[in-house]
């Protein structure tokens, strides 16, 4: 398969699993093709014996995580320019220290569980197919998806309660 129907064939997925990370049509389609740019430019090194959805997948991850960890930098910057603190304003930072919070918690996680929930959540791929990528099967891919779930869940009970 060529490039071309690569990108035609996953973009869409890719796409959409990049809304469901940042909830934003403009900051996903951004990523998106930066995803597959980097993805043409690292062909060489998919080797083939996994599946190509999930190799993009990874790679839109990983660049969504760059992409927020640069944006916070930036809110960061602009909250030491400014001295509105309005409520609003806070609520929302709230909100998006929450959610990077918890990527970066997810992307602390060890093997395979931070990939299976990710796979999981973001990807929306079935245990059987996850299963199947590590060579497993669907039942080892649902256990190692909820105990990572799990972890996820004690760790935003950990940061709500330590904020209260």
């Amino acid at each position: 398969m060529d490039f071309d129907e690569i990108y035609q064939k996953y973009f869409q997925d890719v796409y959409l699993y990049l809304k469901s990370l940042s909830h934003s049509d403009v900051i996903a389609e951004e990523i998106t093709q930066e995803t597959f740019f980097k993805a043409l430019k690292n062909i060489e090194s998919f080797d083939g014996s996994k599946d190509i959805r999930a190799w993009l997948f990874i790679i839109a991850k990983n660049t969504y995580f760059t992409y927020y960890k640069k944006k916070k930098k930036q809110i960061d910057s602009d909250l030491n320019k400014t001295t509105k603190t309005g409520v609003h304003f806070v609520k929302h930072l709230m909100n998006e220290e929450d959610a990077f919070a918890v990527h970066q918690f997810l992307h602390s996680m060890k093997e395979p569980y931070k990939e299976v929930f990710s796979l999981r959540t973001f990807g929306e791929l079935s245990f059987d197919k996850i299963g199947r990528l590590f060579g497993k099967s669907a039942g080892w891919a649902r256990v190692t998806f909820y105990r990572a779930r799990k972890q996820i869940l004690e760790y935003m009970e950990a940061i709500n309660h330590d904020r209260d």
